[in-house]
């Protein structure tokens, strides 16, 4: 189900790397159609997390409609931020039933009904079920698919794809956050919502470009040639991709027969049709009505298999240690993202830096920096002597930095570079889906991806309620970047730790065999 941490040496580095003859792949892999596929990942993540960047605006303005306070206020930001993240899992379920395709064309529909209907909202309550829950689940249900299906495409340029996929995040805050203030300000905050809402229906195009790869192109795509043996075990995967959950699997090799002398039935019975005139249509359009059905519960029945091993099997992706490590780091670094964009308006204010941030954002300047950082880092990591690991762990060393000493910045100055640097070292996010795809396979990326993202959610969802809350306290910002800055260095010394420790068992374990 994924590689063992001795296959990928805790390098993390990209199996493209490694220089051995190429098996022929199939025409849209790192070509053709693949492009077209990152460039509606990259629209998805303009009006999704691209929006979202931009809340602090909206913020702002429910502050001054519904007079709550900021704790309260900030939760619907919170509420959508943080929906969009932890409905990963079960969005990676639809994935396995349903295909990026639909699932991302149905969130589309979804978050631009959150959006539309936000802008009737009377109180903060019906925000918090309005745009919090359903754009938020909307959301959810365009962006993992636009992640996971970036993977599917590219093998030798994934970190290059996925960065530039990603960049739409920053291009997203900058031109969402420009949009917003002037629809904000010439139509009020309701119309802006409205229009949004529009906007945003456009997610469905989005979702219609990802045209799945056939089940041959993707066993094509997953084959590396690092010699026979990861060969041979890659070509068992596609054999095998239900036998770590034996009860699930025996049922779905039984829909699957049932399912094909159905469909021989269906097929004599139309020759039969064919033969005996129309007397018999009625009857044949049950049974293709019946086929249909049967079809689509064995489409349902094998994909919930795959998703239920993947998270409860014998090869449960919570028995890789790593991948735990890294949901620990998840639920403490991405609030610290968060946290800035929600609130470095109201911090501008505080400083009297109403003026000048007007004319340039502080916001806006974490999104375009934000860009170039996704685009240089995944450039980075695709060099064949360096390590994504190691790239991925710098910048999470300089976003900590840089989340520790903002409060410490009261002019515009200072902030602008703290915020630059913040956004640069933020690019790690592109190449995060190779971290973790070299860590447990293609195969298991949507689901893998999508506890990650969960339990980003959860630290997103509760990240400015808490900064917001603590300011009711203290009436400063100051202590929530502190404390936020230090639980992510705590989720980073897990990332360091776990390689390390695991390393460490197998050579007790062999001096303990050589003592024996």
């Amino acid at each position: 189900m994924y590689a063992s941490g001795e296959d990928i040496g805790y390098d993390f580095g990209d199996d493209s790397k490694v220089g051995s003859k190429p098996v022929k792949l199939h025409p849209n892999i790192d070509r053709g159609w693949a492009w077209m596929v990152v460039l509606s990942s990259f629209l998805v993540h303009i009006l999704t997390m691209g929006s979202q960047m931009a809340l602090g605006i909206l913020n702002m303005e429910w502050l001054e409609e519904f007079n709550q306070s900021r704790g309260l206020t900030a939760w619907v930001s919170s509420l959508s931020m943080g929906i969009t993240l932890i409905v990963g899992p079960l969005i990676g379920l639809f994935i396995s039933m349903c295909g990026c395709r639909t699932t991302a064309i149905v969130g589309g529909i979804l978050n631009g009904l959150g959006w539309i209907l936000s802008a009737y909202a009377s109180n903060v309550p019906y925000l918090f079920l309005t745009f919090g829950v359903t754009a938020g689940v909307g959301s959810g249900m365009v962006y993992l698919p636009a992640v996971v299906i970036v993977g599917h495409y590219f093998q030798k340029r994934r970190a290059l794809a996925q960065g530039l996929s990603t960049t739409g995040t920053g291009f997203g805050a900058f031109l969402m956050t420009a949009l917003l203030k002037y629809l904000c300000a010439d139509f009020g905050w309701r119309n802006a919502m409205l229009i949004q809402g529009a906007i945003s229906l456009n997610l469905c195009v989005c979702g219609a470009l990802m045209r799945p790869l056939s089940p041959k192109d993707t066993e094509k795509r997953v084959l590396r040639s690092n010699g026979k043996e990861n060969q041979a075990e890659v070509l068992s995967h596609s054999a095998e991709s239900v036998k770590s959950n034996g009860v699930l699997s025996e049922e779905v090799d039984k829909k699957e027969a049932a399912a094909a002398a159905n469909e021989e039935v269906l097929d004599s019975g139309q020759q039969v049709e064919h033969a005996g005139g129309s007397g018999r249509g009625g009857n044949m359009h049950g049974l293709r009505m019946l086929k249909t059905v049967s079809q689509l519960t064995v489409r349902v029945r094998k994909g919930f298999a795959i998703w239920y091993s993947s998270y409860f099997g014998a090869a449960s992706l919570f028995t890789n240690r790593v991948f735990v490590a890294f949901i620990i780091w998840a639920l403490f670094a991405y609030s610290s993202f968060v946290i800035p964009f929600i609130h470095l308006p109201e911090i501008a204010k505080q400083y009297n830096l109403t003026s000048q941030n007007n004319i340039f954002p502080l916001t806006s300047i974490i999104a375009i920096v934000h860009i170039f950082g996704k685009v240089i880092l995944g450039i980075i990591s695709d060099l064949p002597f360096i390590s994504t690991w190691n790239v991925f762990l710098m910048a999470n060393f300089t976003m900590v930095i840089c989340i520790l000493t903002l409060p410490l910045m009261q002019t515009y100055v200072s902030l602008t570079v703290v915020c630059a640097l913040l956004g640069f070292s933020s690019g790690y996010f592109s190449i995060l889906p190779v971290v973790i795809e070299d860590l447990v396979g293609t195969k298991d990326l949507a689901n893998a991806y999508g506890i990650i993202i969960c339990a980003s959610g959860i630290s997103a969802l509760f990240g400015p309620p808490f900064a917001g809350w603590i300011y009711d306290i203290t009436q400063k910002y100051d202590f929530s970047f502190y404390i936020s800055g230090l639980v992510y260095m705590v989720g980073i010394i897990f990332l360091l730790i776990q390689p390390w420790i695991q390393k460490k068992q197998p050579r007790e374990k062999s001096v303990e065999g050589a003592q024996v």
